[in-house]
């Protein structure tokens, strides 16, 4: 429950005026006016408001990164961080409110005004001591409480809230006979109400007389740390060196107390007014006093604040490098978490065990899929400079991993290469070299090149064949393999990839091999055996806390049990490789459902997603998945497009049965137009599915085109598309036109559609609105239209459309 703003009924009207009439509000005030509390009050009343404190940001980027991590929303690779927060509060019902900002210190106004000026209805406040001086800002300032002068009554809002706190710390007040000590003291705090809290805290304490009649905050934190006593006061010393909110067992660290000592301290401050502690407990500092506590604190109580969080974290991150499940109790305390860290690495005396911590806390963060966290951590920890080369080479090549999933398949190979250095100098360079093969072979599976992640995999078992990484790069041969449409090859893989008995730190391995086998029993028919096994997965996934791979399982789980419950998950905050089939399996539901507007924009967004990340196979799925949309839209030219383009890359992928899926949808869109190649399209998909006992299903199952007796023979290589199929294919589809050539003709039907509306001067959102895709991926199409135009406006596109029509 909010605490009773007194005083500020003016101001809160006048604020509440200016968010009706501004999409941006900057409410001015000095340290202490109560600035937070009425925007609270306030805000309140309204829509939904997201809360960043942004007291210790200071940066743009920090501050649109804390801002989108609110919104629970984040960039795709390729997005600006402006251009993504313009999307996440573009037509949300929801106020932004960014919490003592340091407006000059970040350069953040011109900005925040990019960010308005791009959207229709985004709304942002900001507390702050000055203001951005920027066209769209309205300013709302807060002064102090008016004091009673020396001659008029001694009532109104800054002596009620005076006598409150004075009660609340279990002492009363006798105005008659204490009236000339009251006022003497709401004098010296110049009305600021965390300043009268502050002196009426040591009223109660030391009495009215001896109560210090301080000018300032600073004076005041000063006066209230000389009434604690020594172990109180070196509390507010060492919480005022943290700058993130912790809970009890890291204060206890921090403190060097047991748990109910460190409580006892933390109520004591919370009573006196130097503390805060949230709904869950957790204990921070409002800013002013956080930065008088720490110019206060000694040598001696960094050393204990830098030694307790590292002890802290010492005790909490696993014992082993590859444990760690999505449910570490550590992971509620990450930010402090994150400072240990990056302090130690800072410190060439403990950076080894900076990055021991680091790289034992990885499995926790991967399987929690907090991918950011992880970048953000492992990338601090190898900024500070070399560590133990064995554990640098782990934390080098986590840190690719994370940032793969971050930013984009291949984004994290040049920490790959880092971990490779490393490893030269490493007790064994062959097991290191072969960890970060397997890491490879990963990233290029997730690109959709499998005959390098084939190849890489393979290198990694020779480099290193008796070795831990094994049995993980004989995984993804299983996955390559399934992939190629191998079965034989694929099940083996797996089965090698699953022994008797599976170690503790290996069970997501095990999990994994078997959503491959089930995959494998899904192409050849056998669905019985595929839910089965699969949700088999799904469930000991659940017992064991391995999110990551239990939702990957499930989401293919979803595609086949229609009685299956999902497990609720923000799809937001989900690393990309993981997010981007849950978005699919999310638009098939739709497709299910009847709802194919919106399963054609779920699917576009996650083409534009997939295309931006370099997630290959997602891409083509995405595709299928949108083709079979446009379809049904009765969106042939569309359709066509799009299975041509995810004909093209199942071919370069080496992707065959997903090429038969393509080649059915294709066989649909030509009986639709009549063409006279439908049944040879669908005789092209059985001659790919027939030698791997593949069946058709999922959206293939849909068109039911009797395929001819026998293939195109210039279509078809063995069991694989020929060279030149893909080109022959297209030719179907292609039809001669008398129109002149134009320089239009490069775009696909998708970015003609985009460039036709930007001709008539619609937004993104307008565009997106009308397409039923989502402003990313008009974002998306816009940035690929640039490009083969060689063009940089939208100005200039119009104009383009304009003289080729």
């Amino acid at each position: 429950m909010l605490a009773t703003c007194l005083g500020r009924d003016d101001v809160q009207r006048a604020l509440s005026r200016a968010l009706d009439d501004s999409r941006w509000v900057t409410v001015v005030g000095p340290p202490g006016c109560g600035k937070t509390l009425l925007v609270r009050h306030v805000a309140a009343g309204r829509s939904s408001a997201s809360w960043v404190d942004a007291r210790s940001l200071r940066s743009v980027d920090d501050v649109l990164v804390a801002a989108l991590e609110s919104l629970e929303s984040e960039t795709a690779p390729g997005d600006s961080l402006a251009g993504a927060l313009g999307r996440a509060v573009d037509g949300r019902e929801c106020v932004l409110v960014l919490d003592g900002l340091d407006l000059d210190a970040t350069g953040a106004g011109p900005v925040l005004q990019s960010v308005l000026e791009s959207t229709s209805d985004a709304r942002v406040v900001v507390t702050a001591r000055t203001t951005a001086g920027q066209p769209l800002e309205s300013v709302v300032r807060v002064g102090p409480l008016p004091v009673p002068p020396q001659r008029a009554p001694l009532e109104g809002p800054a002596v009620e809230l005076f006598l409150r706190r004075v009660r609340a710390a279990g002492r009363q007040v006798d105005l008659a006979a204490q009236g000339h000590e009251v006022r003497r003291l709401l004098r010296a705090t110049g009305g600021l109400p965390l300043l009268i809290e502050q002196v009426a805290v040591q009223s109660a304490l030391v009495g009215l007389g001896n109560a210090l009649a301080t000018v300032s905050l600073d004076q005041a934190v000063d006066s209230a740390h000389d009434l604690l006593d020594e172990a109180s006061a070196s509390a507010l010393r060492r919480i005022g060196l943290l700058d993130f909110r912790v809970g009890l067992g890291v204060l206890a660290r921090v403190l060097d107390v047991p748990v109910p000592n460190a409580a006892e301290r933390a109520g004591g401050l919370v009573r006196r007014s130097l503390l805060e502690v949230d709904a869950e407990g957790r204990f921070d500092m409002l800013s002013p006093i956080r930065g008088r506590a720490r110019a206060l604190a000694t040598p001696d109580d960094v050393a204990a604040v830098k030694a307790g969080l590292l002890a802290w974290a010492q005790a909490h991150a696993p014992d082993h490098d590859n444990y760690g499940a999505a449910d570490a109790e550590w992971l509620s305390d990450l930010p402090a978490m994150r400072h240990a860290v990056l302090t130690a690495c800072a410190d060439p005396e403990t950076r080894a065990e900076g990055y021991s911590v680091a790289n034992r806390i990885f499995s926790s963060l991967y399987t929690s899929m907090r991918t950011r966290e992880a970048v953000e951590i492992l990338e601090g920890a190898l900024a500070s400079g070399d560590g133990p080369p064995a554990i640098g080479a782990q934390v080098a090549r986590r840190a690719g991993i994370a940032a793969s999933e971050m930013r984009g398949s291949y984004e994290g190979l040049w920490l790959l290469d880092r971990a490779d250095q490393h490893a030269s100098s490493a007790p064994r360079p062959e097991e290191q070299l072969a960890k970060t093969a397997s890491i490879r072979a990963e990233m290029h599976l997730d690109a959709g090149d499998t005959a390098r992640a084939e190849a890489e995999a393979k290198r990694a078992i020779s480099l290193d064949p008796e070795g831990s990484i094994s049995r993980q790069a004989t995984r993804t041969l299983a996955d390559v393999y399934a992939s190629q449409g191998r079965f034989a090859e694929a099940t083996r893989a797996a089965g090698e990839a699953m022994p008797a008995r599976t170690s503790r730190d290996e069970r997501w391995i095990d999990l994994s091999a078997r959503t491959v086998l089930a995959r494998i029993a899904l192409e050849q028919g056998r669905i019985a055996e595929a839910v089965a096994g699969t949700r088999a997965v799904v469930l000991e996934a659940r017992e064991l806390a391995e999110d990551r791979v239990g939702l990957l399982a499930e989401t293919l789980l979803r595609g086949l049990d229609p009685t299956w419950v999902p497990t609720e998950v923000v799809r937001e905050t989900l690393p990309w490789a993981v997010r981007l089939p849950v978005l699919a399996q999310d638009g098939r539901d739709l497709l299910v459902r009847g709802e194919s507007r919106r399963a054609a924009g779920l699917a576009a967004d996650v083409v534009a997603l997939a295309d931006s990340a370099r997630l290959g196979r997602d891409g083509v799925e995405a595709r299928l998945l949108l083709g079979r949309a446009l379809v049904d839209l009765g969106d042939l030219d569309q359709a066509t497009t799009t299975y041509l383009t995810a004909l093209e890359q199942c071919r370069a992928m080496r992707l065959p049965l997903r090429a038969a899926d393509v080649l059915d949808g294709l066989a649909g869109v030509a009986r639709a137009r009549d063409l006279p190649e439908a049944r040879a399209l669908a005789a092209a998909a059985f001659a790919i599915r027939t030698p791997r006992l593949a069946v058709r299903w999922g959206y293939s199952a849909d068109y039911d085109v009797v395929p001819a007796s026998r293939a195109p023979a210039e279509w078809i290589d063995g069991d694989e598309l020929s060279a030149d199929a893909v080109s022959l294919i297209t030719a179907v589809f292609t039809r001669p036109t008398s129109a002149p050539p134009s320089v239009l003709d490069a775009l696909t039907a998708a970015e003609r559609q985009v460039a036709e509306r930007v001709a008539h001067g619609l937004t993104s959102r307008r565009i997106a609105e009308e397409l039923f895709v989502s402003p990313r991926t008009v974002d998306a199409h816009l940035t690929h239209i640039y490009r083969k135009l060689d063009i940089s406006s939208r100005a200039r596109l119009a104009a383009l459309v304009v003289d080729n029509r």
